[in-house]
Formats: structure tokens, sequence, C-alpha cells
């Protein structure tokens, strides 16, 4: 909230000089003493269906009780999916949807960030990007917010089944690899082949030799609040570094359609459908076009019906009933060539043609969703 004082010049982004705050320093000066000390702030990224909100949610319930960490989410698409599991475990999040946190939505940033400050008095946030972002304009946007908050450190969730096929033709995955504090390589138990977990161990190796790469544990992606918070990063904290990021940085504010495409349909309340149905029917979808699929539906599983998230990754689906969703089904998509393949989704999942949007590469994303899902959302 500006104060008198501030113009309206003093709240934009001063590109050339990263060393002044350019908000926090009224902020800053409001608070009180007991809330002047700088909140730690962890930020997780990786590619679509690398784990991450798995991950978070493993570390955030494993923390002390007084231990207070919230969570900052951007979600692709203009639907919030993943946070339903965070409510049904009380976790603190606050969702950003509609654009991507390193530039179509980075003006949000700060004031999602004063809100949990001032609201929640948290020990941490975490951060956790969308799928298509880039680590590098979001963590020097986060410096401008300094001393209120302190950049702890970037931490990439690798999918290690998958990396070998979208590194290659992800620029958002090798940039994700390359700028980050800490590599956890997610999922390496299911690869299978030890030399093909060798060869992806050998890539990222090479995107990023210096990084710690730690493997987390299981199928919830298990890992050690002591190995991923205080990293005390030193990514971005001056002026010449940024400079040379941005100077490399193929960005563009259009850049999740750039580079998957995206299919969204928000369902009549009266729509179901069988979970050996769905998962069939999941699983007949080429893997090299559909890389992730999500959503809330009513499912039944043995003649009782249950409303559940269900994920889906390269060939593989799980499930996960929720019990306080009163919102409409709905589900997303994301992948390539969707052109070709979007009748092909349609048709398997039995989807009304009328509740589904599509966007592809280079389009303007659609907001049709809008109506029923605004631009931020907020559970404690």
């Amino acid at each position: 909230r500006p104060r008198p004082h501030v113009q309206e010049e003093d709240l934009k982004p001063r590109p050339a000089d990263l060393t002044v705050p350019y908000i926090s320093e009224w902020w800053f000066a409001d608070m009180t003493e007991e809330s002047k000390k700088s909140v730690p702030v962890t930020v997780f990224t990786g590619y679509l269906g690398s784990g991450k909100t798995t991950i978070i949610m493993g570390l955030i319930r494993s923390l002390p009780q007084d231990y207070k960490c919230v969570w900052l989410k951007n979600e692709f698409g203009d639907m919030e999916i993943d946070s339903e599991m965070a409510k049904e475990s009380n976790i603190a999040v606050k969702e950003i949807v509609n654009g991507c946190l390193c530039c179509t939505l980075v003006g949000q940033l700060g004031s999602a960030i004063q809100e949990l400050v001032e609201t929640q008095a948290p020990d941490r946030i975490i951060i956790e990007t969308s799928g298509s972002a880039y680590p590098a304009p979001l963590a020097w946007e986060l410096r401008r917010y300094e001393p209120v908050i302190s950049l702890d450190g970037i931490v990439t969730v690798i999918d290690a089944v998958n990396f070998p096929g979208y590194v290659d033709k992800s620029y958002t995955a090798k940039q994700q690899a390359m700028y980050t504090d800490l590599i956890l390589i997610n999922k390496h138990e299911e690869v299978g082949d030890e030399n093909k977990l060798d060869k992806v161990l050998d890539d990222v190796h090479e995107l990023n030799p210096e990084t710690p790469k730690v493997r987390t544990v299981g199928k919830k992606g298990t890992v050690k609040a002591d190995l991923v918070f205080g990293l005390d990063t030193k990514l971005f904290s001056h002026v010449g570094e940024v400079d040379l990021a941005r100077a490399t940085h193929k960005h563009s504010s259009d850049h999740q359609e750039l580079e998957v495409d995206l299919l969204q349909a928000v369902l009549d309340e009266d729509f179901e459908v069988e979970k050996s149905e769905l998962e069939v029917a999941l699983k007949s979808l080429p893997e090299d076009a559909v890389y992730r699929a999500k959503g809330l539906v009513p499912i039944l599983d043995q003649g009782v019906k249950r409303k559940m998230l269900f994920n889906y990754v390269a060939g593989r689906v799980t499930f996960d009933e929720v019990f306080n969703y009163a919102g409409l089904p709905k589900l997303i998509f994301m992948g390539d060539e969707f052109r070709r393949y979007k009748k092909k989704i349609i048709a398997a999942l039995k989807l009304p043609e009328d509740k589904v949007t599509v966007n592809f590469r280079g389009e303007t994303p659609s907001h049709e969703h809008s109506a029923d899902h605004s631009h931020a959302h907020s559970h404690a």
C-alpha cells in the first residue's frame, strides 16, 4: 500500500542499479522492530512435472510445528489445482496464476510477499515457480525486496526419468539447471537402467559442474530441510552478474506459450469418470506430446464416487483424494503438437468440446476460465 510521500516512479524497477531497494525502503521503515527480521526465501524451479510440488509439501510437513513456512506458488495456466492438496494439509499457500512470476506477473511478486510478511509473519517463504520460469529474472527481482526478505537459495528439481527428453528442446530446462545453488535429482529410482541414470547425471554435470547434486528419496521426493535451507546464495547479488544474465536471457512475455501448448477445461458439476477408464485414457496419450496433465475431478472407484486430484507425467498416473474442494471439475494438459492431438485428448477423456480451450505456442493465452479463478488466491 503506497505511502503519500512515495511517487509512482519510485515503485518502478530500476534495472541499472539493483543495489538500491525500490519498495522496501518505505515498507521496512514502517515495520515494527520485532517484525524487522529479514525473512529468508527459498525458490524452487524445475521443468513441468519434475516433482516440485510434492517435494515442497513433504518438506513443509517435516518442519517443526512452531516453524512457520509459507508457500507462494505460481501455477501454470489460469486455474489452481495443486494447491488444493496443500489446503487439505492446512499448509499456508498463496497462489498466483495466469502468467509467469519471472515476467508477466513480476509486478505481483512484491505485493504478494508484502501480504505474506504482514499477515503470516513467516519464518521462511518458499516460492515455487511455474515449470516454464527462468530463475535469473526472478532472483534479481527478489533482490529488490531486501532487507524485508533475503534470497536464501535457488533449488532446481530435475526429473531423472524425463530429463533427456526435455533438455534437448527446452531452453528453460537448461537455464534452470545452470542458475541454481542446489540440484535435486528426483525420480532417479524410477530410471531402472543405471547407465541411463549415469547419462542423465553426466548431462546435468555438463550444464552445471559446480553446483552440488543431491538425490531425493522415494516417490515423495523426500529431502532433508537442512540440505535445502541455509544455502546463503550469492547468485545475482551484483549488478554486473545481473546484466550478464539479462544479456543472455532469451525471454519474452509469452514464453510459457512459446515452450508448450496448453489445453484447459472447466467442466459441469455432474461430470464424472471411472478411475480405471481415466488411467487407460491418460496412458493412451503420446508421451512425447503430452508432458504433463493434472486435474480435480469426481472419480468412480469401485462404485464409490470421490473427488480426486490426478497427476500425469510421461505415462505415469497418480491419484490423491481431496475432501474439501467444492469447486467445479477442472483439468489442464501441457505439451507439444496439440493441433495434432487435441481431438485425441478430448475423445480419450470424453470431454465436451464447448468446455475446452486450447492455446498453441506463440498465441496470447486465453483467460476464459478467469471468472471462476481469480489471478491470486490465498489459503491458510
